[in-house]
């Protein structure tokens, strides 16, 4: 693994390490919001949701010459405009007036049980409708919710139902209109045929220019019949195309609602009353019979033969309407054959005469083109209008629900599951991004500069009670191997353990490191110097008369005052009663004194000291002695704090060898559950030990 990689992991390890240490805030915050979203899904009206869906042709008349066909590609436009059609107030203000829902809602919803207004009703309508496009389909499902099963269904049929009647409307007049609109144009060109009609007859006259077949000259009368069989058999071939068009265009329901309007023909209508006389008798047979009785049998076997035979004239109804169509075309071709024979033998015969009355004709032919075209519209549109037609399709209608669509159980509860999750999360990494205390030995090393000689986990209590083979012990042992090594001096016996605040676990670091140097042979002296708050005394279980504070009074010589504990090589000697008076009297010359005529007498002697940070006492104990440590506790105090007591030692001249940090929950941090992991191994007891219990010796016990 390289560099980049170790970095990551160590970088995922931390994020890890804070997870663990603040468990329990996840934890507060997870079960919290999950029971909130509980209360609040428990509370929560049940509401239902059904679903129509639609479909909406878009219809699009066209009223230019040439006719370029539908397109037919996807318009996400024409859809969003649709939902919103839907949700229109026209829409809308049909299903109230059909539902009534002016009058039930007041009764549901109206102190007065009055009838609610056509606003409010509307709006609280519009609130309960979602229109959504189904994937991959162009299929629009409207969707209603309401805390009436039934009600939501009613509402979304009702709504399928008025717009499309209102898109019917809508499309029908759009065909009106432009259908008016090409009439129109085709008045005004027909007008223009004429007038260009009989400027061409005026310069045939001039010239005597008659058209001719095989030679001979034929009358006016015969050249004005072609030309009226030929728009009849024209308009003859624009029916039958866009009948022909039309049938191809249409399938299924659709073609057999058409072919009454496309084509007259009486067997067809007769076939299709008999298919439903045949299928409505079925339905009623269906209340006495099984599906499997005899008369059952035959009806069904009627229907499908009624059905093949309708599918059957389908079929020769198209064929009827193809061939009418090709005979209609190969007439037009055979008329506008003759009459182009006959034009052009009478030019042959009037080549320099027919030159303006040639003009003439060709404008004739152009406008008669644009004529042309516009009746072949006109044709189609009216096909169009005549059809019953339905832009809009019930694909599927909506069906009352069976269960509430919210509150989502499922939902809601995974939601505050990973909700909760992330915001404890979030709450954990932002309290551990606010909280400046001292976490790892990285955190001492690089803050304070200082070596860690020891790591003390979590609840440990003086080893006096816990006994010399407990798991913690060995903390200790390690400690004052350490200290040993940073000491490098012999000779530095008079030791002192300094914290910047209350309660990080001095007086009972002081105890357990003399208790454990006192179990491997040292002679070791117990010095209860904190002489506001002594502690000491109350862990060994002895008096606090007498003692450091009577020494330094010359009230009491010091071999009275040190005594004998039940821990082998232990001695102590307590703080004493303090005087008001004699505050300070720690920083004075007989302090000095004794801590010289002790560290002859004793290979460890061991001082107690209140908090360092605002009382002086810790400061002038620091100067006097050999060596100080600084405990720190585990994510209590702000590093600054540790910072300044570190500070405060170096200011008075005190050696400060390194950093015992304590308290720390090895369980929760895994930064630290390997040291817990080693000693509880390697260093468990191996048998039930009763603990020793402190007692009071006599002061020659002492020496």
């Amino acid at each position: 693994m390289d560099e980049k990689q170790q970095d990551s992991s160590l970088h995922f390890l931390d994020y890890w390490r804070v997870i663990r240490a603040r468990k329990e805030i996840i934890i507060t915050v997870s079960v919290l919001i999950i029971l909130t979203v509980f209360i609040i899904t428990l509370i929560m009206p049940e509401k239902y949701r059904a679903s129509v869906r639609i479909t909406i042709d878009q219809y699009r008349p066209d009223i230019e010459l040439v006719d370029r066909g539908r397109q037919s590609q996807y318009d996400p436009y024409f859809y969003l405009t649709q939902f919103e059609l839907i949700r229109s107030r026209p829409v809308l203000t049909g299903v109230i007036r059909d539902m009534n829902l002016q009058e039930v809602w007041g009764r549901q919803f109206n102190d007065n049980q009055e009838e609610m207004d056509l606003e409010s009703t509307i709006s609280r309508l519009r609130s309960m409708v979602e229109t959504v496009q189904v994937r991959g389909t162009t299929i629009i499902e409207v969707q209603v919710t309401s805390r009436d099963s039934a009600e939501a269904a009613a509402i979304a049929n009702k709504i399928a139902e008025v717009f499309q009647e209102t898109r019917l409307a809508s499309v029908k007049k759009k065909y009106s209109d432009a259908l008016v609109q090409m009439q129109e144009e085709m008045d005004q060109q027909k007008f223009k045929v004429r007038e260009l009609e009989d400027n061409v007859e005026d310069l045939r006259l001039q010239n005597q220019i008659v058209f001719g077949a095989t030679g001979a000259e034929l009358s006016k009368e015969r050249l004005d019949q072609l030309q009226l069989e030929l728009e009849r058999a024209r308009l003859d071939l624009w029916t039958a195309e866009a009948q022909l068009q039309k049938v191809e265009s249409l399938e299924g329901k659709q073609l057999e609602d058409a072919i009454p309007f496309l084509v007259n023909d009486p067997s067809y209508n007769t076939l299709n009353q008999q298919l439903v006389e045949a299928e409505i008798a079925y339905r009623a047979a269906e209340e006495n019979y099984g599906p499997k009785h005899p008369e059952m049998v035959k009806f069904q076997t009627t229907i499908d033969e009624l059905r093949r035979a309708k599918e059957q004239k389908l079929v020769a109804i198209k064929e009827g309407l193809a061939s009418r169509y090709d005979v209609a075309q190969r007439r037009v071709e055979n008329l506008e054959q003759e009459m182009d024979l006959l034009r052009n033998q009478d030019l042959e015969r009037h080549r320099e005469a027919f030159l303006p009355f040639e003009r003439a004709l060709r404008d004739r032919d152009a406008a008669k083109q644009v004529l042309t075209a516009l009746e072949h519209r006109v044709a189609q549109e009216v096909i169009e209008l005549e059809i019953p037609s339905t832009p809009v399709e019930v694909v599927e209608t909506a069906v009352e629900p069976r269960s509430p669509f919210s509150p989502s159980w499922t939902l809601n509860i995974l939601a505050s599951i990973f909700g909760g999750l992330f915001l404890g999360v979030a709450l954990a990494y932002f309290i551990e991004y606010m909280d400046t205390s001292v976490k790892t030995i990285d955190d001492v090393e690089r803050f304070l500069g200082l070596p860690v000689l020891g790591i003390i986990p979590q609840r440990v209590r003086p080893l006096v009670e816990e006994g010399p083979d407990s798991p913690h012990a060995e903390a200790y042992r390690v400690l004052r191997t350490n200290l040993q090594f940073a000491a490098k001096d012999p000779g530095a016996n008079a030791i002192t353990i300094v914290s910047g605040g209350v309660g990080e676990g001095k007086s009972t670091t002081l105890f357990n490191l003399a208790y454990v140097c006192a179990q491997l042979g040292d002679k070791v002296l117990l010095v209860d110097s904190d002489l506001r708050r002594p502690a000491l005394h109350k862990i060994l279980g002895m008096s606090n008369d007498f003692g450091l504070t009577n020494v330094l009074m010359r009230d009491v010589p010091i071999e009275e005052t040190i005594k004998s504990t039940s821990v082998p090589n232990l001695h102590f000697l307590p703080s004493g009663k303090l005087p008001r008076t004699s505050v300070g009297i720690l920083n004075s010359q007989r302090m000095r004194e004794l801590i010289k005529t002790l560290k002859s007498r004793y290979d460890y002697i061991f001082f107690d000291s209140p908090p360092i940070v605002g009382v002086s006492d810790a400061s002038v104990l620091a100067s006097e002695v050999d060596l100080a440590l600084l405990v720190v506790q585990y994510r209590k105090y702000p590093k600054v704090m540790s910072n300044r007591a570190k500070k405060m030692v170096e200011n008075v001249g005190g050696r400060l060898v390194g950093v015992v940090l304590n308290n720390i929950n090895v369980m929760r941090d895994d930064y630290y559950y390997y040291y817990h992991t080693y000693y509880s191994h390697y260093y468990g007891p191996q048998e039930e030990r009763t603990p020793d219990r402190p007692k009071e010796l006599d002061v020659g016990e002492a020496y």
